[in-house]
């Protein structure tokens, strides 16, 4: 049985419970009649009805957006509210690149990953 708890989601494995979290990364290319080739207003549009879907942390970079999210619902959800925030800032064409990674056996955030890393660089 699984269940949301705070900002992860929860799977019983026996009689354990194991913290788990969908990991993505979402990014945005928006095609508007405005005659420039910049896109920030229409990313910040996006980037801030992504951070505004409950059970989303989002963290922006300069490429695209990086989300941990309660279930693949949860992330649908904040790619469906980005597509609507940028063409409601003019967009009027959005193409979407979605990796997603959810991961079963072991509990870890973003944040734990970079520093898995970094251990390793150290060594």
């Amino acid at each position: 049985m699984g269940g949301g708890c705070g900002s992860y989601f929860y799977w019983e494995l026996g009689y354990s419970f194991i913290r788990m979290a969908v990991h993505a990364e979402i990014s945005i290319v928006t095609i508007s009649k405005r005659g420039d080739t910049s896109m920030s207003n229409e990313v910040a549009a996006a980037f801030n009805a992504i951070r505004k879907v409950q059970g989303i942390k989002a963290t922006l970079t300069a490429l695209g957006t990086q989300v941990e999210a309660d279930s693949i619902d949860d992330l649908l959800t904040a790619v469906k509210a980005a597509h609507a925030a940028a063409k409601a800032a003019g967009a009027e064409r959005v193409i979407s690149t979605i990796r997603i990674d959810e991961r079963l056996d072991k509990a870890q955030t973003l944040e734990d990953k970079v520093r898995s890393v970094e251990r390793k660089l150290q060594q």
